[in-house]
């Protein structure tokens, strides 16, 4: 679909009106200047005229000469700066592209012109400034065109969190930590993780543990010397559990030595993902050192599925090794499961719930896939097929009264691009058996620091929750050559950032 804009001179307008545009599109071509042989012309009028902001979009189909009108007005306190008047008449003119877009395709917006991650962070600001919950749902939906499914969708999860989390508005002062460790037995084909096949890497392993320790005895030597609490510690990657047990071992034993007051974390979380690493001197380590929460992840229980996305062990195992874990102490276990992978419908997703119930973790993330730049998938589309919009779904909706058939709730999402249906990707649990970690990654309410390679840091400002992203380099060469450097630079955030806190 090729879309030529008329009314916007600000090139600041291209990236939301593009990535507004792929949510309807495919493949689309836009632009503000000229278009050689356009479908669609859209003409845009704005004006602040204080204190209101108006927007029109008028849509012109040129192969038909149908047209379709959107308009919006909004009053607005007065603006501290021109940057923040920009970003309001960006929204008013995306609300008003949705709308003429909607009536266009006849295609409804779940999440309206939401195009960002965190669509449950604006609820939780509301509830914070005291909105009411009553009001919040009105606004949200009045200014970013969200349905009342999602709306309530919202409300539950945030419910949930603040039930799970009571103190989550006051954690600023504590920080979690994400431990990543790169590699996995086999790289999956949707993946864009910082994961490496760990055969034959021996060597790059040993000298990335050795980075990775050194990470943490610093770092926990400032948090100790900073008086700094921990909230919750998750090991990811690619596979934690793709190590040895008695690199496992050695990397709980410096988590105990180098961080402060372990025993009080709230939750330490193993991600076990694949099956075919998780052993029973693996799981007599994770209980020598008092975890019990893993994942576990299926992905789906068709075993071509499997073999077509690169995992490469079997239904059987994945069964097996949920048993083995429960029956060796593991109280907490998640599942992932993904929405529209290739060669799955309704009938496939459907027969992957019925085997999810005969296990019944404690949590379970439902994913809708991703087309993620850098993943193999991405690179040949022609050889995934996968679902339709329709099809996709209504997997979705499945899963959702499914999981409420079952006792689960929602109490996390989040979003992405390019995912299947314009959906989402959202966590359920078992009351009471919600990943706290998960909450604190996606609500971004305290500073999170990333150890190993790959692994990000967001630096949440104490007072003013600014958000800094700081990355570790994410081959295991890179990571091994400068850890030491990286390490400090992250040391000198932390004392920027808790330094102005306690009036340093």
């Amino acid at each position: 679909m090729r879309i030529l804009f008329k009314g916007l001179e600000d090139e600041r307008f291209i990236r939301p009106l593009q990535l507004i545009t792929n949510l309807f599109f495919e493949e689309s071509e836009i632009s503000i200047t000229e278009l050689e042989n356009p479908d669609l012309l859209v003409d845009f009028q704005y004006e602040y005229n204080h204190p209101f902001i108006t927007s029109k979009a008028k849509l012109i189909d040129l192969k038909s000469g149908n047209d379709y009108v959107g308009n919006y007005r909004k009053d607005f306190p007065p603006f501290e700066n021109e940057k923040e008047l920009f970003k309001k008449i960006k929204q008013a003119v995306s609300h008003v592209y949705v709308m003429v877009m909607q009536d266009f395709t006849d295609i409804t917006q779940p999440w309206g012109m939401l195009t960002g991650v965190r669509p449950t962070k604006l609820l939780h600001k509301k509830i914070q400034e005291g909105v009411s919950p009553e009001v919040a749902h009105k606004q949200l939906k009045e200014d970013y065109l969200i349905t009342d499914e999602k709306i309530e969708l919202m409300r539950q999860i945030v419910d949930r969190q603040l039930t799970m989390v009571p103190d989550l508005y006051q954690l600023q002062n504590e920080v979690s930590i994400y431990i990543g460790i790169p590699f996995c037995p086999t790289k999956c084909a949707y993946c864009t993780f910082p994961a490496y096949a760990i055969n034959g890497r021996q060597g790059s392993v040993n000298s990335f543990l050795g980075g990775l320790h050194y990470e943490m005895r610093e770092i926990g030597r400032w948090l100790k010397e900073n008086k700094i609490k921990i909230t919750t510690v998750y090991y990811g990657g690619g596979t934690p559990t793709s190590i040895t047990a008695e690199e496992m071992d050695m990397l709980y034993e410096e988590m105990y030595q180098s961080f402060p007051d372990v025993q009080h974390i709230r939750e330490i979380t193993v991600e076990a993902g694949r099956p075919d690493t998780i052993t029973p001197d693996k799981l007599d380590v994770l209980k020598k050192w008092n975890i019990d929460r893993i994942s576990i992840n299926p992905q789906s229980y068709i075993q071509e599925t499997l073999k077509a996305i690169g995992r490469h062990h079997t239904v059987e195992e994945t069964i097996e090794k949920f048993h083995l874990a429960r029956n060796m102490g593991m109280n907490n276990i998640n599942m992932d499961l993904i929405i529209g992978l290739p060669g799955e419908g309704v009938e496939e997703f459907d027969y992957t719930l019925s085997e999810t119930e005969k296990l019944m973790p404690e949590s379970l993330t439902v994913h809708t896939l991703s087309f993620k730049r850098a993943s193999e998938m991405t690179r040949n589309k022609k050889k995934y097929k996968v679902a339709g919009r329709d099809e996709i779904t209504e997997m979705m909706n499945n899963a959702s009264t499914w999981t409420k058939e079952h006792g689960y709730v929602p109490y996390y999402l989040y979003r992405m691009k390019n995912i299947l249906g314009n959906l989402e990707n959202v966590g359920y649990s078992l009351p009471g058996q919600e990943s706290i970690y998960n909450i604190m990654i996606m609500e971004e309410m305290q500073t999170i620091i990333g150890f190993g390679c790959g692994a990000a840091s967001k630096f949440v400002d104490p007072v003013t929750g600014k958000i800094t992203q700081f990355a570790n380099p994410k081959d295991p060469k890179s990571y091994n050559d400068n850890f030491m450097e990286y390490t400090n630079k992250k040391i000198t955030i932390l004392n920027e950032l808790f330094g102005v806190a306690k009036g340093v």
